[in-house]
C-alpha cells in the first residue's frame, strides 16, 4: 500500500531537509479532484470507560505486554509527549521540542527533561537505555529499526498515527498501560467535546495546510495527516492524498480559490525564515485569495505538524476555527 506524503515523507521532513522529495511547484501524474469531501460523521462525545491493563492490543493491532505499569517512559516522537502530558506524566527523556510549548510544560520546565541525542531519525540507543526506561515509544516508520537493539533491555512500542481517531486510540491504550484511566477519559472527553462543538458550525471557506522548509512544500491531506484529518469536519478541505510520489502544484492550489491558508514551517539546522516568506517569491503565490486577503497563518509546527495528540489537536482546533470564522 502506498504511503501518503503526510505519513512517510513528512516524518523525514520533520527530521531533515528533504525538500526534493516534495516538489510543490511541479505537476502531478494524477488529476486533481474537483469533488468536495463527503460530509464527515458527527463526532460522538460519549467516552467509553478505560480499563487498566499491562497487556493489550493497541489501536493498530500491535500487541504490548509489560511486567508492570511503566514509570519511566522515553519518547522518541511528539505524540508520546502529548499523550503523557494529558495523563499527567513527564517523560524520562524526549526527542521532541513539544514540551516547551506554553500549553504543555513551558520552556523552563521542559529544560528539566533530558533530550535524547542523535536527532529524530537516529536517536542513540545507548542514550535511550541510560534512562533505564520501562517503555520506549517511537514512530513506526522511523524508529521501528531500533526494536532489535532495544529488545531484552526494555519494551519498544511503535505507534503509527494517521488520523485523530488513531491518536485517541493511542491515548486510551497508554492510559490503560499506565493506570491513568481517569486522566485518559478526561482528556478524550475534552477533545471530543471541542471537536463536536466545532463541527456544529463548519465554515464554508476553503482551507489548506501546507508544510515544508523551502519552496518545495507538501500539502497535508486527511488520509495520513492527523491535523488535516480534522478539517473536513470544520471547513471545505478538497485535498486528497496522491501517494508517496504526488503533491500539488501552486497552479492547482490557485485553481481551488483557497480562502484560509495554514503554513507549517519545518526548520532544520541553520535554516531561517518562514515558509510563507520563501514562497512569496513565486508570482503565483500572491494570486491565491488567502494570500491576497492576508489570511495566511504561520502556525506552531510542534503542535500542528508533530504533536498529533489530543492536546495538540485541541490547539489546532482553537486556532483553525478562529481563523475560519
Amino acid at each position: 500500500m502506498l504511503r501518503s506524503p503526510s505519513r512517510f515523507v513528512r516524518s523525514w521532513l520533520i527530521a531533515a531537509a528533504v525538500g526534493s522529495l516534495l516538489v510543490g511547484c511541479g505537476s502531478s501524474s494524477d488529476e486533481a479532484t474537483n469533488d468536495k469531501a463527503e460530509p464527515a460523521a458527527k463526532t460522538e462525545v460519549t467516552v467509553e470507560p478505560i480499563k487498566a491493563s499491562t497487556e493489550l492490543t493497541d489501536t493498530n493491532g500491535v500487541k504490548i505486554s509489560l511486567k508492570k505499569e511503566p514509570e519511566r517512559i522515553v519518547c522518541l516522537f511528539a505524540l508520546c509527549d502529548d499523550i503523557l502530558t494529558e495523563l499527567g506524566i513527564v517523560p524520562a527523556a524526549t526527542n521532541s521540542a513539544l514540551l516547551a510549548h506554553p500549553d504543555f510544560l513551558g520552556e523552563e520546565k521542559a529544560k528539566e527533561v533530558d533530550v535524547v541525542p542523535g536527532g529524530f531519525i537516529a536517536p542513540e540507543v545507548e542514550a535511550i537505555l541510560s534512562h533505564k526506561p520501562d517503555l520506549v515509544i517511537g514512530l513506526g516508520d522511523t524508529h521501528g529499526k531500533l526494536a532489535p537493539a532495544l529488545k531484552g533491555a526494555t519494551t519498544f512500542w511503535a505507534m503509527q498515527p494517521e488520523t485523530w481517531q488513531d491518536s485517541v486510540g493511542y491515548l486510551r491504550d497508554t492510559a490503560a498501560l499506565t493506570g491513568r484511566t481517569a486522566q485518559g477519559e478526561k482528556a478524550e472527553r475534552a477533545f471530543r467535546t471541542k471537536l463536536a462543538a466545532a463541527e456544529k458550525t463548519p465554515s464554508d471557506k476553503t482551507a489548506l495546510i501546507i508544510y515544508g522548509s523551502d519552496e518545495n512544500f507538501g500539502v497535508a491531506t486527511p488520509e495520513g495527516d492527523v491535523a488535516a484529518s480534522l478539517f473536513p469536519k470544520i471547513a471545505d478541505y478538497p485535498w486528497k492524498s496522491r501517494g508517496v510520489e504526488g503533491s500539488y502544484s501552486l497552479e492547482e492550489i490557485l485553481a481551488k480559490d483557497v480562502d484560509v491558508l495554514f503554513v507549517e514551517t519545518l526548520s532544520f539546522g541553520d535554516a531561517e525564515g518562514e515558509l510563507s516568506e520563501k514562497l512569496a517569491g513565486n508570482p503565483l503565490w500572491s494570486k491565491i485569495p488567502a494570500v491576497r486577503n492576508g489570511d495566511v497563518h504561520e502556525v506552531n509546527s510542534e503542535a500542528w505538524a508533530k504533536g498529533r495528540g489530543t492536546r495538540s489537536l485541541g490547539i489546532v482546533l482553537d486556532e483553525a476555527t478562529a481563523a475560519l470564522r
